[in-house]
C-alpha cells in the first residue's frame, strides 16, 4: 500500500485520482475497517498536512466555513458559531468520547455517513452545504441532498469534502442536538437536531431533523413551513413529530428495534422542541 501525504488541496485531489485510493482524515473509522479487512485501499492519501482544511472561518454575513479536517473537539468548542448554528457544536460535543473527539474530523464523519452519526442531522437542520472538490473542480451540495442512503453520499469517485458551510442563523434562534443512546458516547438510537426561532409566541424559524432512524436524516420542510407564523403549542409540535415519524425507515440492530425507534423518535422531537422553547423564553 502506498502512503501519500500532500500539502495542498490540489495535490490531494490529484493523488486521490489513483485507482482504489482513499482519504485518511482522523482515521477513526478507516483504520478500524482496514484492520477488520473490510477495505483494502492501494493508496492512502493523508489530509493531515493540507493547508486550510483545519480552519474555521466566519464571514461578515455570518456564514461559517468549517474545514473538513476540523476535529470534533474543535467544532464542539467553536466560538464562531452563533445562534442556531450552535446545533453543530452541540452535536460535536456528544460524539463518542474525548480520545475520539480529539482525533475524528467532520469531513471523515460525513464522508463515511453512518446513519447513526451525530453530524448528519445537525448539518441538515442547520441548512448547511458540503463543499466538494475533485478533478472537475468544486461544487456545493446541500446537506439534505448529500446523505443519500445507508453509508452512501453524493461524493463522486475522486472527490473529497473540503468544508462544511453553515449559513447565518436567525438572530436569537437556538440550535440544539438531543440524542438517545444506550450509554454516553455510543451511537444514537435516535437523535433530533433543531434550530428554532420565536418572536414572542410566534414561530419565526423552525428546522428539525431526525437521525439514526433510517438511511439518512429525515426532515419535513412542508410541515415546518405550515407552522411558521403561528403558535407552537402542544398540538403543533405533535403534528410535526407525527409527520417526521411517518417518514422514518428504521431497522433492527444491536442498539434497538425498529419499532422502538418509531415509538421514541416523536417523543424525542417533542422533548427537544419543548426544551428549546424554554431556553428561548428564559432568554427573553
Amino acid at each position: 500500500m502506498e502512503f501519500v501525504r500532500p500539502d495542498s488541496i490540489d495535490a490531494a485531489v490529484a493523488a486521490l485520482q489513483a485507482e482504489n485510493a482513499a482519504c485518511l482524515a482522523g482515521g477513526a473509522t478507516l483504520v478500524a475497517m482496514m484492520n477488520a479487512d473490510l477495505v483494502a485501499p492501494d493508496r492512502l492519501v493523508s489530509l493531515r498536512d493540507v493547508a486550510g482544511l483545519h480552519d474555521a472561518v466566519r464571514k461578515s454575513d455570518g456564514t461559517v466555513t468549517i474545514g473538513a479536517m476540523r476535529r470534533h473537539r474543535e467544532t464542539a468548542e467553536e466560538t464562531d458559531l452563533r445562534d442556531g448554528q450552535l446545533v453543530l457544536s452541540d452535536a460535536a460535543g456528544k460524539i463518542a468520547n474525548p480520545p475520539v473527539r480529539n482525533m475524528g474530523t467532520i469531513g471523515g464523519s460525513c464522508a463515511f455517513a453512518d446513519p447513526a452519526a451525530d453530524y448528519p442531522p445537525a448539518l441538515v437542520a442547520a441548512d448547511a452545504r458540503l463543499l466538494l472538490i475533485g478533478a472537475n473542480g468544486r461544487r456545493t451540495v446541500p446537506a439534505d441532498e448529500f446523505f443519500l442512503d445507508w453509508y452512501e453520499t453524493a461524493l463522486e469517485p475522486g472527490e473529497l469534502i473540503e468544508a462544511a458551510i453553515l449559513p447565518p442563523a436567525p438572530s436569537g434562534s437556538v440550535g440544539s442536538y438531543t440524542k438517545l443512546a444506550r450509554v454516553a458516547g455510543d451511537f444514537a438510537i435516535a437523535s433530533v437536531a433543531l434550530v428554532l426561532g420565536m418572536e414572542g409566541d410566534t414561530c419565526s424559524h423552525l428546522a428539525v431533523a431526525v437521525g439514526a432512524c433510517g438511511p439518512a436524516p429525515v426532515r419535513r420542510r412542508d410541515v415546518e413551513a405550515e407552522l411558521l407564523g403561528g403558535g407552537l403549542g402542544d398540538s403543533e409540535i405533535r403534528r410535526l413529530a407525527d409527520a417526521l415519524a411517518d417518514g422514518l425507515d428504521p431497522v433492527d440492530d444491536v442498539r434497538a428495534s425498529a419499532d422502538y425507534r418509531r415509538r421514541v423518535a416523536p417523543r424525542l422531537v417533542r422533548q427537544a422542541i419543548g426544551e428549546a422553547k424554554q431556553r428561548l423564553s428564559g432568554a427573553a
